[in-house]
């Protein structure tokens, strides 16, 4: 059975909907826990996509955090074998930064859904053609990404510009967590509640949250499934 190589960039990740929708389109989940040092990066010989999930960590800590330079380069040799690609909220910021585009703190803190707005170039991309104008989308980020040189802008925001871009034909990245479902997100605001308060810290409570995906949750979940799957569809058929 084919293999899409989940990359985790962060002890809280549990790929919400993410495993579910890949196992639906005909293939199965490696994961490399890229943050275990004993867990070595893998080979891609047998790996037909890779996926990047998001992190508490931001490209500033390269330095630092060595997995993150690591991580970047399983994304360059993804993309010049021509491996499918695509780069969820630290994911996609590391793939601008792993293509000398700049990525920082942005202009102001997302949390919460937030709509996002499909570019003209998005009607026929193979991955987000089925988002609409007003989509409400997951949002948990305060750095950004700037385009990588050539890239094709695929949904923007009303805050933040830059959402979803793709880089040739086969690798993408999102600033929004497509991925997300509730229990990931419940899950998400529980081990935060335990370091520092949302309210305070990113100007959104949990319960705000909470509120906000009892309302938009279950669109959300759907139009996540949709893009691995299809992600997934485009990896195993080349």
């Amino acid at each position: 059975m084919p293999v899409i190589l989940f990359v985790r960039c962060d002890a809280s990740e549990t790929f919400g909907v993410a495993p579910g929708a890949v196992e639906a389109a005909g293939a199965t989940v490696r994961v490399w826990n890229a943050l275990d040092d004993s867990d070595p990066r893998p080979p891609l010989d047998d790996i037909a996509g890779v996926v990047v999930f998001g992190s508490t960590f931001n490209v500033g800590h390269a330095d630092e955090q060595p997995f993150i330079k690591e991580t970047a380069d399983l994304i360059r040799e993804s993309i010049d074998r021509r491996i499918p690609f695509l780069g969820v909220c630290f994911g996609g910021q590391l793939l601008a930064w792993a293509l000398d585009a700049p990525v920082g703190e942005g202009p102001t803190r997302e949390i919460g859904f937030e709509p996002v707005r499909p570019t003209a170039a998005a009607k026929d991309d193979r991955l987000f053609s089925h988002l609409m104008d007003g989509d409400m989308a997951f949002q948990w980020h305060m750095d950004a990404f700037s385009l990588p040189e050539g890239a094709t802008l695929l949904v923007s925001g009303d805050q933040i510009p830059n959402q979803a871009f793709r880089v040739g034909e086969l690798a993408w990245g999102t600033q929004f967590h497509c991925e997300v479902n509730r229990s990931e997100l419940e899950f998400w605001l529980e081990e935060f509640a335990k370091v520092g308060d949302l309210a305070t810290d990113w100007g959104k409570s949990s319960e705000a949250v909470r509120e906000e995906a009892e309302r938009l949750m279950a669109d959300h979940e759907e139009r996540g499934r949709e893009v691995f799957e299809r992600f997934t569809l485009l990896s195993v058929g080349g």
